[in-house]
């Protein structure tokens, strides 16, 4: 229900990923519908799509990017090049914001927490600054604690101590810590603690999660930083306008949606492994035979570029759609949310982005996992170990391996124990948000942190 307005506005900035657009868009949609006025300021590399909303107002910044480097083959090196060559170009974006007779008074900035070139450009304006962790705390906990890691000689990850236990964060092994395969390695540590660092002065942290799944990280977290935080999450449970995939930078099929229609509840396998990750023309040769050896009916997800140099098919075995007879059904891209809350869907091949691992959560969805850098093996450790809702993949991509995975969840008692824990979940991600609920709290809290922030008007 549209409550009383406001009459202030939230400016709101993504990184320009999927995985961090969507929940910031989902964040805005939850501000908008508690009466502020939403700007979405963006590079113009990966721009959101406005059309989608309406009722937001939009302001692009040039970024600097050549097209060589507006790539997301390297994250890291893109998010990297925003924080060096964008802050002259958000400072005058902002001006001309604050500056503007037309728009209500502008409480604060909300950016992702990776834009860590954010802090300068606030302090100079007098603008007060929220940040938005897109990702789990959990994760962040050890993030958090990087230089201590690398005291204690976990970091740099070395292969050969993968199975070693991390003493500091149970029920971690060397090789659950986050880890970036890019250009410079180094840079991977260097930009953890710079966004750590400017994180710790903002005015607060807003979270897309919530206290019951994750309380133990957020309590340890609370003890660390001298800021306020606000696990309000799941975002997308919230969301009262728009649609669960508006924010997506690729256009949904929805032809499998009436395929699911014609399948036995808990019977499908969905596969999907988000925007960036990419795999070798033998990993979708074996994840494809593992699907069809396991006999059970999928729903797969082949982005265009999921293996590199490869447009989209044409890496599958020769006549394997063929040979399925029906029991798969592969897509560009899918309506992640339609498609999670569906119920023939029983299980879902995740890379374990904390988006995709969320919303499996939410919908009562146990997870194979198959994490492939940065904090989703954090999340899969957790998904498998802690919450009881995964089983982990090994490092190795093997037909048998994936068969078996998919059978312990889709056909053992095993899979059975997981589903009834993952509903469990599921419940309590909806009671969080109840009046009264632990995400409800938090972001009463926060909205009255917004409405007392006061900024320079320019």
């Amino acid at each position: 229900m549209e409550r009383e307005r406001k009459g202030r506005s939230i400016v709101l900035l993504p990184s320009p990923l999927q995985g961090h657009i969507a929940p910031l868009l989902e964040l805005a949609d939850i501000l908008f519908s508690h009466g502020f006025s939403i700007i979405i300021t963006h590079t113009l590399f990966n721009s959101p799509n406005s059309t989608a909303y309406p009722h937001f107002t939009f302001a692009p910044f040039p970024d600097q990017l050549s097209e060589s480097e507006a790539s997301t083959s390297d994250p890291l090196h893109l998010t990297n090049l925003i924080n060096i060559r964008c802050a002259p170009h958000l400072t005058r974006c902002l001006s001309l914001l604050l500056s503007d007779p037309s728009l209500d008074p502008i409480a604060c900035l909300i950016s992702d927490a990776a834009l860590h070139f954010t802090r300068s450009v606030c302090d100079s304006l007098h603008l007060p600054r929220l940040v938005l962790r897109t990702g789990g705390a959990s994760s962040f906990l050890v993030f958090s604690l990087f230089p201590l890691l690398r005291r204690r000689g976990y970091l740099p990850v070395q292969e050969c101590r993968g199975e070693e236990a991390v003493a500091e964060l149970p029920p971690l092994k060397v090789k659950d810590l986050p880890k970036i395969e890019t250009k410079d390695p180094e840079a991977f540590y260097e930009f953890v603690c710079r966004m750590m660092d400017e994180l710790k002065s903002s005015s607060g942290v807003i979270w897309n999660t919530y206290e019951e799944l994750e309380s133990s990280a957020l309590g340890k977290l609370t003890l660390e930083f001298s800021i306020p935080i606000y696990p309000i999450g799941p975002f997308h449970k919230h969301v009262t306008s728009g649609s669960l995939s508006s924010g997506a930078l690729m256009i949904p099929d929805e032809s499998c949606i009436p395929w699911l229609d014609t399948k036995e509840p808990n019977s499908v396998v969905y596969v999907s492994f988000g925007s960036i990750v990419a795999v070798t023309k033998r990993e979708l040769v074996e994840m494809a035979w593992g699907l069809a050896d396991s006999k059970q009916p999928f729903l797969w997800v082949v982005r265009p570029g999921l293996v590199t140099g490869s447009p989209w098919l044409e890496a599958l075995p020769d006549g394997f759609i063929e040979s399925l007879g029906g029991r798969g059904h592969v897509v560009k891209w899918a309506p992640q949310g339609r498609v999670l809350s569906h119920p023939a869907v029983g299980a879902f091949w995740t890379h374990n982005g904390w988006n995709s691992t969320l919303e499996s959560i939410c919908e009562g969805v146990p997870m194979i996992c198959m994490p492939c850098f940065a904090d989703q093996k954090v999340n899969a450790k957790y998904a498998s170990e802690v919450w009881k809702v995964g089983v982990q993949l090994g490092k190795e991509i093997e037909r048998g391996e994936v068969e078996k995975g998919i059978k312990r969840i889709m056909v053992e008692d095993e899979g059975k124990a997981m589903r009834e824990r993952a509903l469990q979940l599921k419940e309590e991600a909806s009671l969080c948000l109840k009046q009264g609920g632990s995400s409800r709290r938090s972001l009463d809290r926060l909205i009255t942190h917004i409405l007392s922030c006061n900024s320079n008007r320019q």
